[in-house]
């Protein structure tokens, strides 16, 4: 699933979850990595077709890594 916003925010959610926001934001987490309570809401946003909730994901993952992640190991 992939969602873009006015702000420049994209997420995209396939598997892995990458957030980007220009040259500002650039985080990425490999599939296996996310934690549980964050897939347990990707999985329901997606379930629930809702960009308006991946959005307010995309603001905790940034919250928990910062800004600039590369979670792959």
């Amino acid at each position: 699933m992939k969602c873009e916003f006015n702000d420049g925010t994209k997420v995209n959610y396939s598997g892995p979850l990458q957030v980007t926001k220009g040259r500002d934001v650039n985080v990425f987490i490999k599939e296996g990595l996310i934690p549980d309570d964050i897939k347990l809401d990707l999985d329901m946003a997606l379930f629930k077709n809702s960009c308006t909730d991946m959005r307010s994901i995309a603001e905790t993952v940034q919250k928990k890594y910062g800004n600039r992640a590369c979670i792959h190991e």
